[in-house]
Parts: C-alpha cells; structure tokens; sequence
C-alpha cells in the first residue's frame, strides 16, 4: 500500500518535472519567434517591403490610394417627408417618431415619399 507521505513524494517530483518542461516550451518558442522574425525580416529586405506599407500607412509606393471614407457624417438624401411640418426620413434605420404616429392614424408610408 502507497503512504501519503510517498504520493506526495511522487506529486513534488511531479511538479518540478512539469516546472521543467514549461520552461522548455516557453524556451522552444521563444527560440521559433525569433527564428521566424529573423526570416520575415529577411524576405521584407529581399522584396524591399517597409513596415509603414505592412501597417497601411504608406502614402507612396504603389500609387496614390483614395482615401478611406468615414462611415459616419455621411449624409443621405430624404426619402421620406412629412409636408406639414417638414420633418424627413432617409428611410434607414428606426423609423422616427412622427412618421410612426402618422402610420398610426392611417396614413401610408407611400404618402410621405418624396
């Protein structure tokens, strides 16, 4: 029969070899990434890439490239308008409030079309 004492003998031994080989791993990949940067640094030299055209930041190079448009500000003709009071819709996204009450008293979304 196994004693306590020796199990956890078995359970030290356990955990310095596992302490071991997490090194070892960590070192083994420390050991690849640097291989692997050592080769991407070496196939950026041969093609003459820059770190500025991997990130995007390059305004020369290949040509001059459009701008990036903002999703946001962008303004979008009325579809939709209310004629009595002037309030207009470009029929994206929620429908405001007005045009809801007004479908609510009857009226059709083809009336407010502009």
């Amino acid at each position: 029969m196994v004693t306590i004492q020796e199990l956890l003998a078995q359970q030290a031994a356990l955990a310095k070899q596992a302490s071991a080989l997490a090194e070892q791993i960590e070192n083994a990949r420390r050991s690849e990434r640097a291989a692997v940067l050592n080769q991407i640094k070496a196939l950026m030299t041969e093609h003459g890439v820059s770190l500025a055209e991997l990130s995007g930041n390059n305004k020369a190079g290949r040509g001059a490239r459009a701008a990036k448009s903002s999703p946001t500000g962008r303004k979008v003709a009325a579809k939709f308008r209310d004629g009595a009071t002037g309030n207009t819709w470009s029929g994206r996204g929620l429908q405001p409030n007005w045009l809801k009450a007004a479908l609510q008293t009857g009226r059709q979304l083809q009336d407010f079309a502009v």
